[in-house]
């Protein structure tokens, strides 16, 4: 079951905003000096001013998520505690996501968390592969955008543990888009799957006000080669840091990860 927490914390800091207001201009004036504040204006006045600062800062600053899966490995695992920043594409609103100031587009090669097209109430951590009017190639492993080929360069067989350790076998390949360099994980002896999303398998022209994504762990991942492009009204923000990292599946924490950026 997934919750709303913003959702949540916007009715809660309306509702103890509401409490509080009432008793400073109808309830307090009218309560004898000596008679005790009630328990829910107690409550109210304490906790609105702190739902209100965790409102604003996970609306408008930075925003943490948890990493469930291995579909961005090697850059994320699984169990990965992250920070994104909620402006690097404009200021939205909270709960109903309307952007009320622009800033920066996302560019190939940022790591985007953004709201599943398919069910916007999940949210998703993928690459940014294609930009509106690209024109985005997937052939034997390998990426072309606009007719040009990526350059990739092979760094050896990737060996996991804890939750990771089923990847153990693959492959890591170096890519390189518009200058970022960042690592992938490739099966090579995994055929390439029919991706319903791809013209003849292989080809997608990205429309206008939509990005391409694909996870880094590309024969692991639910990415847009399967359920297209991610609308701009449905971005997140920019992954930028690893805060903590704790995989129920392996040694627990690993304090080796904090404070890594993602790149």
């Amino acid at each position: 079951m997934n919750f709303d927490f913003p959702t949540i914390l916007f009715l809660a800091s309306v509702v103890t905003g509401l409490i509080w207001l009432a008793d400073v201009l109808f309830w307090k004036p009218g309560r004898e000096a000596q008679d005790k504040e009630p328990v829910v204006v107690e409550y109210a006045r304490s906790f609105f001013p702190i739902i209100l600062i965790v409102l604003l800062l996970r609306s408008f600053l930075f925003e943490p998520f948890r990493i469930p899966s291995g579909s961005m490995m090697p850059t994320l695992l699984a169990g990965d505690f992250i920070l994104v920043n909620k402006y690097a594409y404009g200021i939205r609103l909270p709960v109903i996501n309307k952007k009320i100031i622009d800033n920066n587009d996302p560019v190939r090669g940022d790591v985007l968390v953004f709201r599943f097209p398919d069910d916007p109430s999940t949210d998703y951590i993928k690459r940014v592969i294609g930009l509106p009017g690209d024109r985005i190639e997937y052939v034997g492993k390998m990426l072309y955008i606009n007719d040009k080929p990526l350059k990739y360069k092979q760094e050896g067989i990737y060996v996991g543990s804890g939750s990771g350790v089923s990847y153990t076998g693959t492959r890591i390949s170096d890519e390189t888009i518009d200058d970022i360099s960042h690592k992938i994980l490739i099966r090579t002896e995994q055929p390439d799957h029919v991706y319903s999303c791809m013209q003849d398998g292989r080809l997608f022209v990205v429309p206008e006000g939509h990005y391409f994504v694909m996870g880094d762990n590309r024969d692991y991942s639910n990415d847009s080669r399967f359920w297209c492009a991610v609308p701009d009204e449905n971005l997140v923000g920019k992954a930028f840091m690893v805060w903590m990292h704790w995989d129920s599946d392996g040694n627990g924490l690993d304090t080796s990860r904090i404070g890594q950026t993602i790149e």
